[in-house]
């Protein structure tokens, strides 16, 4: 078709020839989003490289992170590949793959290779560095790893086959990613042993600093410690600030209306609907029934088409738009409308469709089994199955989240306390997303047209994504901190010793996530760039005003009342100890 079209418009200079249908839309923007992947990766593993060289100073510490991520992102990749035989894959779950390998895989090799380098400057000997590395980092990359697959998890209870794929590729790419942390990563380290600080970089080995407490950190945490209430009620005003706007978000399925304008074939899709309004959505009613009485179901649809056409709701057509199947046992009308397809029009045709045309018209199971789809129709149930499962879905993550910070630190308050701390950030990163792409003021910079809203599925992904990953830095500064507090030191103690020890990890990873985040921001898609500057701010913030104000100034006010153990669990094995 694409040729035959080519060929006439060379044959008829004078005319604009021109084709459009799902089949070619589609065809554009699967190239589109593979120039994009490409284009991700490309940036993203450099980019990744340069902030790891920048925090150790030696190119095969900065470079095996980096070759952790990549081969978790390729095998997950593969098991991808496989897993696909069962549950179909949405075009989204490569991306997100990509996007949860890197983070994960190279967060959990900062933790294990910074760890041991730390052990080594204070005079341990390579074996019994790795070793303390093993019994910390690792097992706290084991416990927030194990919490982020299971917060992927919880988007299996949303009732969409497009959550179960990326929850699917996201689960599998975090446990390739814990377990070459606990096995290819410190079998690597302990081949290489010293070898794994060459070769140096003279400038940036001399800023690496290890052993020494952050400066910028250390200037940070000095007001929190020294008036935690007042610290905590300032950083929670910020979040709840940030968070506020949340509260007017728009939801809305992002349709071909919504794709970007720089695919060439959006450009016939705008001239398309410009001329032809009733293109543009549609509403199908579809009918199964048995062979010999399609004659009769066409005479009911026509009925229905008339009915529609008196109502003055629908885009004007004297003939109405049949089709039956190949078998003769499906039959379908389309109904157009003017508007895009979350229209306001396009929802109230859709209810009038549903709630009295069709049903009298055909009469409940008179001529079949009858329903009425389309873009709308999807949509809508799409945001309603959405609406009913959330709920489900949010607690779950945050029941098996708090049970897993239980066992692990074997205290109430901590639990509660990274719960509450973790919806925090959540809530802010939706109120920064109805900020950016609710309003137009955005648009130049990040290279969008706005819809006026957030993309219906983002906020349970996100919740899931970001509930999980949060625990990432979570559960590495809580581990740094019980430390202090088993060297029997004051609360005060103990909090300035976990935070600063971990400041240097923790604000490199965030770093590594925030960069690799932001690419995503940058491609075609509205979905994708929402994703991107979601994941980034919430990670941003997560890493800074979470870790650094309201976690120290938390603990400081709760002091030894933090670790107080609940009977129950005094004689239960622990995940972790130190």
């Amino acid at each position: 078709m694409l040729k035959a079209t080519e060929a006439e418009q060379k044959a008829h200079a004078d005319l604009r020839v021109e084709q459009l249908g799902k089949g070619s839309l589609t065809k554009d923007l699967s190239a589109r989003l593979g120039s994009d992947f490409q284009r991700a990766e490309f940036i993203s593993l450099p980019l990744t490289l340069v902030i790891l060289l920048v925090a150790f100073g030696a190119l095969l510490a900065a470079g095996l992170p980096v070759l952790l991520g990549l081969t978790a992102v390729i095998f997950a990749m593969g098991l991808a590949g496989v897993t696909s035989l069962i549950v179909p894959v949405n075009e989204n779950q490569a991306s997100l793959i990509l996007l949860m390998g890197l983070a994960v895989g190279v967060d959990y090799s900062l933790f294990y290779i910074r760890r041991r380098r730390e052990e080594r400057a204070l005079g341990k000997s390579p074996e019994a560095a790795l070793r303390i590395a093993a019994a910390t980092s690792g097992r706290a990359v084991l416990v927030s790893g194990l919490t982020v697959a299971i917060a992927m998890a919880g988007m299996f209870f949303s009732g969409s086959m497009l959550f179960s794929s990326l929850a699917l590729g996201t689960v599998l790419v975090v446990l390739v990613a814990v377990l070459g942390s606990l096995t290819v990563l410190p079998a690597a380290l302990a081949g290489l042993g010293d070898k794994i600080d060459r070769p140096r970089i003279p400038l940036l080995w001399r800023r690496t600093n290890v052993g020494k407490e952050s400066r910028l950190w250390a200037a940070v945490l000095r007001p929190v410690l020294k008036v935690p209430a007042v610290s905590l009620v300032i950083g929670l005003v910020a979040m709840l600030a940030l968070a506020a706007p949340a509260l007017n978000m728009k939801l809305k399925l992002p349709g071909d209306e919504d794709l970007p304008r720089s695919i060439p074939i959006m450009k016939t899709y705008d001239r398309v609907v410009e001329a032809f309004p009733s293109e543009g959505t549609a509403h199908e009613v579809a009918v199964e029934h048995d062979k010999s009485r399609s004659g009769e179901v066409a005479e009911a649809l026509t009925a229905l088409h008339k009915k529609a056409m008196a109502s003055g709701r629908f885009a004007a057509s004297k003939k109405p738009d049949l089709e039956l199947s190949q078998d003769g046992t499906v039959s379908r009308l389309e109904l157009h409308v003017s508007g895009d397809a979350d229209g306001k029009q396009a929802k109230e045709t859709l209810k009038l469709l549903r709630s009295d045309l069709a049903p009298g018209v055909l009469g409940g199971d008179a001529v079949g089994k009858w329903a009425v789809g389309g873009a709308t129709a999807f949509s809508t149930d799409f945001s309603k199955t959405l609406e009913d499962r959330l709920p489900m879905v949010i607690g779950f993550v945050i029941l098996i989240c708090l049970v897993i910070m239980l066992l692990a630190f074997r205290s109430v308050a901590l639990a509660l306390l990274t719960g509450v701390l973790n919806l925090l950030s959540v809530a802010a990163a939706y109120g920064v997303l109805v900020i950016v792409f609710q309003h137009e003021w955005a648009e130049n910079l990040l290279g969008f047209d706005s819809n006026g809203a957030v993309v219906s599925w983002l906020p349970l992904i996100l919740f899931v994504v970001l509930y999980g990953l949060s625990m990432d830095y979570h559960v590495f500064v809580l581990s740094r901190i019980r430390e202090g507090v088993k060297l029997g030191g004051s609360t005060h103690a103990a909090v300035r010793h976990g935070i600063l020890t971990s400041a240097g990890v923790v604000t490199t990873a965030a770093v590594i996530m925030v960069a690799v985040f932001a690419v995503f921001a940058t491609l075609s898609t509205l979905e994708m760039k929402q994703l991107g500057v979601g994941l980034a701010v919430a990670i941003l913030l997560d890493a800074t005003l979470i870790r650094g104000v309201l976690l120290p100034a938390a603990l400081t006010l709760l002091g030894s009342r933090a670790w107080r153990e609940p009977r129950l669990l005094r004689r239960a094995p622990a995940i972790t100890h130190d």
